[in-house]
């Protein structure tokens, strides 16, 4: 077992590392270009939408009462005229600063998880495979498999999940090669 303190720069840098990653995927990488779809005739939808004054919140539409009104002629009715959505509303504040630094704080989090799962699983001096493999597995399961509920519940495609599980799984590469290579003697 290692102390999980003894692991605050792989914990660090792999937070460092898939911060910098993730920054070139997502601006200079084309194939996340189509993950949001331009909704047609967007500036009448958005000033029909202004009037409501609508809350920054997530919201579902229709929305149902409780179970049993799903399972009412008029709830059917609605869902069968449409549209069907789920949307979150915020309001805009210029600069990406709060994103960025809550991101790299996740960053640590999923670094703390993958330090501790694989400091419980290998002592000092382990193979760089097999700390590899823990502390990949870790984070793939961290940032990558529990975006599939949002395909399953809230449709959104699979083919733009699949992308950003595809991103997880280079994440979680990154962090288990710096836990590898900074893995103690």
């Amino acid at each position: 077992m290692v102390p999980l303190v003894s692991l605050w720069m792989p914990i660090v840098l792999s937070a460092v590392i898939v911060f910098v990653l993730s920054s070139i995927i997502h601006m200079l990488m084309p194939y996340h270009r189509s993950d949001y779809r331009k909704l047609p005739s967007e500036d009448q939808v958005m000033e029909a939408l202004r009037r409501f004054d609508i809350p920054p919140g997530d919201y579902m539409v229709p929305r149902p009462t409780n179970m049993k009104d799903m399972g009412t002629p008029e709830f059917k009715a609605k869902l069968a005229a449409g549209p069907v959505f789920h949307a979150t509303f915020w309001k805009y504040s210029p600069g990406m600063g709060p994103m960025l630094i809550q991101w790299f704080v996740y960053l640590l989090v999923v670094g703390l998880f993958a330090a501790y799962v694989t400091s419980r699983a290998l002592g000092p001096g382990a193979e760089y495979l097999r700390v590899f493999r823990f502390a990949g597995t870790t984070a793939f399961a961290c940032y990558a498999l529990a975006l599939a509920q949002d395909s399953i519940w809230y449709r959104r495609a699979w083919s733009t999940t699949l992308k950003y599980m595809l991103d997880g799984l280079l994440y979680a590469g990154m962090t288990a090669g710096t836990f590898g290579w900074l893995w103690p003697k």
